[in-house]
């Protein structure tokens, strides 16, 4: 787009976001996955852009072009300080966005890590929200996290540092999905992990991420009384992401709209036109 500015912004613990917005009117931010970048929300639709609104987004702490924490996951737990990568830090840098960025309230969308992270905001900071679109939640207060369900993401980890964008594909288990989506989802992968220039703090968060929780209790998603759409996967195509998480989601947010593609089809998720569609009515909303 001729009036994209990109976004460099200071958080804490020495972090720079890297960013960039877009448009003008109404703000949406956007916030990516676990392993993703900023342009794994919408997936390059200008939608949102077109339709009259303000649009930034920005690579997460590690992730893409923003940079890492001053200490690593190891460091700061020898150190006796919180994670560098849990959601007290993921929630400051969207608060720090939107203080540089001058909005006070705005659209936010967020998929799976982004997702509890703009619940996690919603939260703490109300005023500040106008509407949630929840994309893909995966964290699910009730089901105990050993160590033996954060085993899959250790390994991932691990992957990653010993084989960098092989060994983290190697480690992924295509073989859980459906067999017609397993060579689109390795390209994606490569793509995706590709663009991170710090690979070792993506393997630190993929380490830390899994186990912060972005709060307590589902009940406490009630208390959120703005315009909300969650956008849930079927299971057969996205098994990290339980369509009965997003479920319980929608039916605990007062007047949540659940939105599920219909079966056999790929991911509401995975299709930026719609999902852009789906802000933009949210944002109408709001």
């Amino acid at each position: 787009m001729p009036d994209e500015r990109q976004l460099s912004i200071p958080s804490g613990d020495g972090v720079i976001l890297a960013g960039e917005e877009s448009g003008s009117g109404p703000a949406i931010v956007l916030l990516h996955g676990l392993t993703g970048t900023r342009r794994y929300v919408v997936h390059g639709s200008r939608t949102l852009e077109r339709s009259g609104h303000r649009v930034i987004s920005y690579d997460a702490r590690g992730h893409g072009r923003s940079t890492p924490p001053t200490r690593t996951r190891a460091e700061a737990r020898a150190a006796g300080e919180p994670s560098p990568y849990g959601y007290r830090r993921l929630t400051g840098d969207l608060a720090a966005v939107l203080d540089s960025a001058r909005v006070e309230r705005a659209v936010l969308a967020g998929v799976s890590m982004g997702s509890h992270t703009i619940i996690r905001f919603a939260l703490e900071h109300p005023e500040r929200v106008a509407a949630l679109a929840i994309i893909t939640p995966a964290f699910d207060p009730q089901t105990m996290r050993g160590e033996d369900a954060l085993a899959g993401w250790d390994a991932l980890a691990h992957g990653l540092r010993e084989g960098g964008v092989e060994g983290f594909l190697g480690a992924y288990d295509l073989e859980r999905l459906p067999e017609p989506l397993r060579d689109t989802v390795a390209t994606v992968i490569r793509q995706r992990i590709s663009a991170h220039e710090h690979p070792e703090a993506v393997a630190d968060a993929l380490e830390a991420v899994p186990r912060s929780r972005p709060f307590g209790e589902l009940s406490q998603l009630a208390t959120i009384a703005v315009p909300t759409v969650v956008v849930a996967s079927r299971d057969e195509a996205d098994p990290r992401h339980p369509l009965a998480v997003g479920e319980r989601y929608a039916q605990t947010i007062p007047g949540a709209r659940l939105l599920v593609e219909e079966p056999g089809r790929s991911p509401l998720a995975w299709q930026g036109g719609q999902i852009s569609r789906v802000i933009a009515e949210l944002a109408a909303r709001a």
